[in-house]
């Protein structure tokens, strides 16, 4: 019992000095007690240990087990302070290394101010003066970024405050205030550029040289703002990319698809935590000019919500009279964008009129056969061979081969899909030569199966005879006209007209429109209208799951009911499209083009009406 006393006072000494919150006077009574059972209680009374092992202590009358109980408990204890103190002393150390650094940090700082110098000889605020200084900043935007400056000069270089106006001096340093690129005025080197790049577009290539040619004779006259407009790829957001390159200006895209924030274009305030400059001031960062081409692509797919409404935003952008003056958020002055030269491209003009109105709209319609074949061979073929590491004596395309690709692989405006069969090609003649160890491959009309595959499209097809009832009408879409069929059929019912194929609202009205106008014409067109009372008619517009609207299927309409009432087939080879009055006017119609294209791709030989 003695040796247990001592090892547990040993014990004790040892939690002392681990634990700093018992006083050292505590060990010297403890030696002075001579009675084991009350060195035991002295030292379980200073343990700091849950209230069920003191009462199991107390309820513990053997002094030897006792003693036992609590040398385990100090050991348990000790352990803990032990790793508690091993963490203090690494938390110690860290912090003294991070004050030292800081400290030191602190102390350099202080020499370099007190010598008014940085490690070049210069301090950086002196450095950013000179920047402000060779900005060529206007007079507004001068005293703007003086008093910013000067509002630095006062800040501790650690604040929050000082990274804030330390960035909005940056941008104001780095956009191109007076920086121009040298505008090229050759005209003919410009359309010689213009034609390489892009077959045919013959009315943009024709404005941009007229923009060429009054800036030569007036030498200054402010960018032209443009919308091309037209189905997808016909090569609008190439050709701004030509167009850059004609006028000898820097290019900047901003796709504008999807894009919902206000924000976007103007930036945001300086006043929340991470703003910056919108999506145009970021643009004529990037440029390092004050005018370049700046191509906002896909303005017609702007939305808006919550957040703002960005085609508002962009109306100060787009007005010759206002973008002189255009105002981000986060510069708080104001900045020149006159001298840019703005395109925009859409799919439709499906955006609000403000907007439209200060654009310059030119339309581009779809390609036709004979232009798709040339861009084929002036510029899709060698751009694919060149992709796929191919050599012109490697694969040949015989004319044939691309006009069965043009009329039964695609069915597109533009060119994009008869891009991707002539890649696919590629990729197969890759295979070929570096398999069968051939030196060349030549594409003709009749290896296009085993090449592409089964026909996609059917080419020149139409009903082997006429028909009660069914008529081809003639629709304008996105991406290029379409020809669309209007069936009708007659069964007994009360005189009512239904339709069905997924109709928009207009052209449910049209047929609405066909109904009455008949019904007015009864006698001409030789219907009984008793006889009609006891008839529905049923119109349906195949492909039901595509939508379809529009007021130009209404002549359609009107002979498709007609074919159905009096039993007189209508001829196969006539398309039809226009808008009907109620008095039987055919008014004029749209997307001309595109419609004659869709009308050509079935080989039909009659259109009408003529009239436009």
């Amino acid at each position: 019992m003695v040796a247990l006393g001592r090892a547990t006072i040993q014990q004790f000494e040892h939690y002392i000095k681990l634990n700093k919150k018992i006083a050292s006077e505590v060990m010297v009574s403890i030696n002075q007690i001579e009675d084991t059972g009350k060195i035991a209680d002295t030292i379980a009374s200073h343990l700091a240990v849950k209230i069920t092992e003191k009462q199991k202590l107390l309820e513990t009358a053997d002094v030897t087990q006792r003693l036992e109980l609590i040398f385990s408990m100090m050991e348990g204890e000790i352990g803990v302070l032990q790793v508690e103190k091993r963490i203090r002393n690494r938390v110690k150390r860290q912090m003294e290394k991070t004050q030292r650094e800081y400290y030191l940090n602190e102390q350099m700082k202080a020499i370099q101010r007190e010598l008014g110098e940085g490690e070049d000889g210069k301090s950086e605020l002196d450095e950013l003066g000179e920047q402000i200084n060779e900005a060529g900043l206007p007079k507004e935007a001068r005293e703007k970024v003086e008093v910013e400056l000067k509002k630095l000069r006062n800040m501790g270089p650690m604040s929050a405050e000082a990274t804030v106006v330390r960035n909005y001096l940056d941008w104001m340093t780095a956009i191109p205030w007076k920086k121009a690129s040298r505008v090229n005025k050759d005209i003919k080197k410009a359309r010689e550029i213009l034609d390489a790049d892009h077959f045919g577009l013959d009315k943009v290539k024709d404005r941009i040289v007229e923009f060429l040619a009054v800036q030569k004779r007036t030498r200054k006259i402010k960018g032209p703002i443009l919308c091309l407009v037209g189905p997808p790829g016909v090569g609008k957001t190439s050709l701004g990319k030509s167009i850059a390159r004609a006028s000898g200006r820097e290019y900047v895209r901003m796709a504008l698809g999807g894009v919902r924030d206000e924000a976007e274009i103007r930036g945001h305030r300086r006043t929340y935590i991470g703003s910056m400059p919108g999506k145009i001031i970021q643009g004529m960062k990037k440029a390092g000019k004050k005018n370049p081409l700046f191509l906002l692509d896909e303005i017609d797919k702007l939305g808006s919500d919550w957040r703002g409404d960005p085609s508002s935003a962009l109306l100060e952008v787009l007005d010759p009279a206002q973008n002189s003056t255009f105002q981000d958020h986060y510069l708080e002055v104001d900045f020149d964008l006159s001298n840019v030269m703005f395109i925009t491209t859409a799919n439709s003009l499906n955006m609000p009129q403000p907007l439209m109105d200060r654009m310059e709209i030119i339309r581009l319609s779809g390609y036709t056969e004979n232009e798709k074949k040339a861009i084929a061979f002036e510029h899709l073929i060698p751009r694919q061979i060149k992709e796929h590491g191919l050599t012109e004596d490697e694969i040949e395309f015989t004319e044939q081969a691309v006009i069965d690709i043009i009329r039964y692989f695609t069915r597109e405006a533009g060119v994009r899909s008869l891009e991707r069969e002539i890649a696919k090609i590629a990729r197969k003649a890759i295979t070929k030569i570096v398999s069968e160890d051939a030196t060349s491959v030549k594409v003709d009309a009749e290896d296009l199966g085993e090449l592409l595959g089964v026909k996609k499209f059917r080419y020149g097809e139409i009903d082997a005879e006429d028909q009660v009832g069914v008529v081809t009408g003639l629709a304008w879409t996105e991406v290029g006209g379409e020809l669309l069929q209007v069936e009708s059929v007659k069964v007994p019912g009360k005189g009512k007209v239904s339709a069905t194929g997924k109709l928009g609202d207009v052209m449910k009205e049209s047929i609405q429109a066909a109904e009455f106008f008949i019904k007015s014409r009864a006698n001409t067109y030789g219907i009984d209208l008793v006889k009609a009372e006891k008839t529905d008619i049923h119109v349906h517009v195949p492909e039901g799951g595509t939508p379809k609207d529009g007021p130009s299927a209404g002549v359609a309409m009107v002979t498709s009911i007609v074919s159905a009432q009096t039993g007189i087939a209508v001829r196969k080879d006539v398309a039809m499209t226009g808008e009907i009055t109620l008095r039987g006017r055919v008014l004029a119609i749209g997307g001309l083009k595109g419609k004659l294209l869709a009308a050509f791709v079935v080989d039909q030989d009659r259109f009408d009406p003529k009239g436009k």
